[in-house]
């Protein structure tokens, strides 16, 4: 298979969000992972209304006014994926989500290739049975990480995401390839960054123009 089409994927809930009352509903979006979505700045602040999972929740408000969205977050700082895929049932299903943000694989390096492979398998089974829609993400930056070179593990973890996006029909917002084309363009790694391996402002609103994407603009 390949990733969901931008154009698509999403298109059934943007046209929802259109819908004034009484036509209307509400939305859940679920934020779960590690310390990034959970708001985790200069460790142990915690800026919920600067990270992504708020920031997003800003763009689509002002672009339907009309939308009833909730942007729940169930990330918890420190977790890898294999504690994600443990709960997901017991702490995102539940919320009964319409789109679901997975990003782990910032902490995931604790367990090796195969075994994330086997937790992100197991939230997106757990997903696509309760027939939820999918973005999952690959790693914001990490100052102790050679972000250009291929071989570093957050560059093979980020390749797995890639990978499993594509193999399932998913949609992906790819923050690693985000980082390194505004390191490219000329942006220091520490103004992106408010601790070792937490972004700043800036660098969650380079995550946030990535799920934008899956969240395209009605006619």
């Amino acid at each position: 298979m390949s990733l969901a089409d931008t154009r698509t994927y999403l298109a059934d809930l943007v046209a929802l969000m259109e819908r004034p009352w009484p036509g209307n509903r509400t939305l859940n979006i679920v934020a779960h992972g590690h310390s990034v979505p959970a708001g985790y700045f200069d460790t142990p602040v915690v800026d919920t209304f600067n990270a992504y999972p708020h920031l997003l929740h800003v763009r689509l408000k002002e672009r339907h006014p009309n939308a009833v969205i909730n942007v729940i977050v169930t990330a918890i700082g420190g977790e890898t994926s294999a504690g994600g895929a443990d709960r997901f049932g017991r702490d995102v299903l539940p919320l009964r989500p319409d789109v679901v943000l997975v990003d782990y694989s910032l902490n995931d390096g604790s367990l090796g290739l195969e075994c994330a492979r086997q937790a992100w398998e197991k939230i997106i089974e757990q997903a696509l049975a309760a027939q939820i829609k999918l973005i999952l993400l690959t790693p914001t930056g990490d100052k102790r990480c050679h972000l250009d070179d291929p071989s570093d593990l957050l560059n093979q973890h980020a390749a797995q995401v890639r990978q499993l996006a594509a193999r399932f029909g998913l949609g992906l917002a790819d923050g690693l390839a985000a980082f390194n084309a505004a390191l490219n363009a000329g942006a220091k790694l520490d103004n992106l960054m408010s601790h070792v391996n937490h972004p700043n402002r800036q660098g969650h609103e380079l995550v946030v123009t990535e799920l934008l994407k899956w969240f395209p603009r009605a006619n």
